[in-house]
């Protein structure tokens, strides 16, 4: 994996602190003094007659405030440069982790890029213009050179229980990149997902931040499900804050290299996320959500394809073949009175395994 600068930021060593620095000066003012400057290297031991020399150098109390004041004037302005002058100590040493940038998962070869999208094709056809996408995308990536593998943001639109979230989430898998999940209609606004600003009571990091700060991979699939049933907070002078709006920053890759995270202040590039938004019916989103994520049509599953789904999750999770095709041939007695969808696949494995778990009667 790649390596890049993550952080609009600067990180110095932690063990330089107050007390260090002003030992440091006052050690150069000594070999100043006894003019040893750049006569040894740093980490080179001194001769013992220089040491002795050294230790003898009389250092007076007002080069001691000498020294209190510079290093003041130089811990302030490396607080400056940092870009972390606001925050907390236990703020600062989260995103330490940064400081040497993020990794960035690749698609190594053309033929990888192939193999992934033949194994989404092969697990859920009916997602076959979703796929497709992915695929251009991931061997477009290859043959650019790219540092790692850049995907354009999705919105999947088709019918509820289709496998869209569950699309999202097989694709996170087989790039080996780690995955979130969000319910649009679960978070609080933008919040949950960008995280609140500093001053509010409950502010805290959103979810997109923290993922990266534990797993430090710098293209996560991010999944944002339902999308246009995502709520607007509004505080109490009135501003509003959607979901929507909070988006638009980061699926534009020009702005989203440097995004300022509402909590920490701070930039970051999250121009490499991975942005997979589903809903159930694009045109209640706002028009500069779908020029930024040009929704891609999805039609419903047919039964064949949701049996052949079932047989095939049923065999990775080592259910039978004979709990299997009871569970099956129950279904299609029963009846489809509607759409079919993968949350009637999981009712029916889980009825195979109930099946296949049951105690034999005698």
């Amino acid at each position: 994996m790649a390596t890049i600068p993550f952080i609009h930021g600067m990180f110095f060593p932690a063990n330089q602190t107050v007390d260090y620095l002003e030992k440091r000066f006052l050690k150069h003012l000594r070999l100043l003094r006894c003019g040893l400057v750049g006569q040894f290297r740093s980490g080179d031991e001194l001769p013992e007659d220089d040491i002795d020399e050294l230790l003898e150098t009389r250092i007076t109390h007002l080069d001691r405030i000498r020294v209190q004041k510079r290093v003041k004037k130089l811990v302030k302005r490396r607080q400056e440069a940092s870009g972390m002058r606001h925050l907390t100590l236990d703020e600062r040493e989260r995103l330490v982790v940064l400081a040497n940038g993020v990794r960035l998962a690749e698609v190594p070869t053309e033929h990888r890029a192939d193999e992934i999208a033949a194994a989404l094709q092969d697990e859920m056809p009916w997602m076959a213009p979703a796929t497709e996408q992915v695929w251009r995308a991931m061997r477009r990536s290859v043959l650019e050179g790219s540092l790692g593998l850049r995907l354009p943001p999705i919105l999947l639109d088709g019918p509820p229980g289709i496998g869209k979230s569950f699309w999202a989430r097989r694709l996170g898998t087989l790039l080996t990149v780690p995955t979130t999940v969000i319910e649009a209609t679960n978070e609080n606004a933008s919040f949950g997902i960008v995280g609140s600003q500093r001053g509010w009571g409950s502010a805290a990091p959103g979810r997109l931040i923290s993922t990266i700060l534990m797993e430090r991979v710098g293209n996560p699939v991010v999944v944002v499900d339902e999308v246009e049933k995502s709520g607007t907070a509004k505080s109490m002078s009135g501003r509003a804050f959607g979901l929507s709006e909070a988006l638009l920053p980061l699926l534009e890759p020009m702005t989203a290299r440097s995004w300022s995270c509402p909590f920490y202040q701070v930039k970051f590039d999250m121009s490499w996320v991975i942005w997979v938004l589903t809903s159930n019916s694009c045109h209640a989103l706002p028009g500069p959500l779908l020029s930024r994520c040009p929704p891609i049509a999805l039609r419903a599953l047919t039964t064949d394809e949701l049996v052949k789904f079932i047989w095939r999750e049923g065999c990775k999770q080592g259910t039978s073949d004979v709990a299997l095709d009871a569970a099956v041939e129950a279904f299609k007695r029963a009846g489809q009175t509607s759409q079919p969808s993968l949350r009637t696949a999981a009712r029916v494995l889980q009825r195979a395994a109930d099946l296949e778990s049951h105690p034999t009667l005698h």
